[in-house]
């Protein structure tokens, strides 16, 4: 099956070509998938990768997927927590300037990275974002919380949606049209979404949020279909073109995201916004592309707030 043009994912890699590498903790990759995507980044000039992990560990997925790492430093930790709390360590320190997770799970991870002795934490809260490319969509879309903020509350979203503002506006795009899902477009005490979503536009329209088109409650189709727009007669900048979907959940972006992946062959480039350092998060499943331009994404942040 023929592989589906990802122009947008293309383009952050352009956009990196002239810029340095990044100091990047690679954590825990002591599985194919996480050591082979620390050095194809490497490889491309993407990262310089500290590789934190049990070393015999590492060396041996190395040796079988006939992998040179004798160029990379390794920082040897005795298992996954290990791992996550030395990265954090080397972060805080300013040894390395990103992370990049390997073959841990994101809750362990993240727990190291937002705990307070970590040092990474800002007055932003943490969130994740994908950056899509999604070949039956005109334009690039951003979804966000779809990897770490389970059932998130007001502010909580509201902090969603200021890193997605940031990291549009560091993408270049002077503002964002973002719409914020529920499973109607009407404001229902029923659905606590669409409550989210109204306060979420009038603290845009008061200056609490600033940077960005936001509009909600919208249904997903009303908010990437223009022509379910007309059907519904619905008035927006927003609605039909939207370029960020801020999800009432976890489980909704998740599925949303999944969905898009598998279904509608889309790819997708993780990363974690509102931490000291970007916070790389490949899934298992992404092929080169997505990991590469998850990288590239994390070198565009750290030169943007170090120019």
């Amino acid at each position: 099956m023929k592989t589906p043009p990802r122009p947008h994912l293309e383009r952050l890699l352009q956009a990196v070509s002239s810029m340095p590498a990044l100091k990047t903790a690679v954590v825990h990759p002591v599985g194919r998938s996480s050591l082979l995507g620390a050095i194809e980044a490497a490889e491309e000039g993407l990262i310089s990768p500290i590789l934190v992990g049990p070393k015999q560990r590492i060396e041996e997925v190395a040796d079988e997927e006939n992998l040179d790492i004798s160029r990379y430093k390794i920082m040897t930790s005795k298992h996954s927590h290990d791992s996550a709390k030395l990265a954090v360590e080397l972060a805080r320190e300013g040894q390395v300037s990103a992370i990049m997770k390997g073959k841990v799970h994101t809750d362990e991870l993240m727990s190291a990275i937002v705990s307070r002795e970590g040092g990474l934490r800002t007055g932003r809260r943490m969130s994740h974002v994908f950056a899509f490319d999604v070949p039956t969509y005109p334009r690039p879309l951003f979804i966000t919380d779809a990897a770490i903020n389970i059932a998130p509350d007001l502010e909580t979203k509201a902090d969603i949606v200021r890193n997605v503002i940031d990291l549009a506006h560091i993408l270049d795009i002077s503002s964002p049209r973002i719409a914020i899902l529920s499973a109607v477009e009407t404001v229902t005490s029923k659905i606590e979404s669409t409550l989210h979503a109204a306060a979420l536009c009038k603290m845009a329209d008061r200056g609490q949020i600033k940077g960005g088109l936001l509009d909600g409650p919208l249904a997903f189709d009303n908010a990437i279909s223009e022509e379910a727009v007309k059907i519904k007669g619905i008035e927006s900048n927003v609605a039909g073109k939207a370029e960020v979907l801020v999800v009432p959940d976890i489980e909704a972006g998740n599925m949303l995201a999944k969905q898009l992946e598998y279904l509608a062959r889309a790819e997708g480039a993780g990363i974690v916004l509102g931490a000291k350092v970007p916070v790389v998060l490949p899934s298992r499943a992404d092929d080169a592309v997505s990991r590469l331009a998850a990288c590239a994404l994390a070198v565009i942040i750290f030169n943007s707030k170090n120019r």
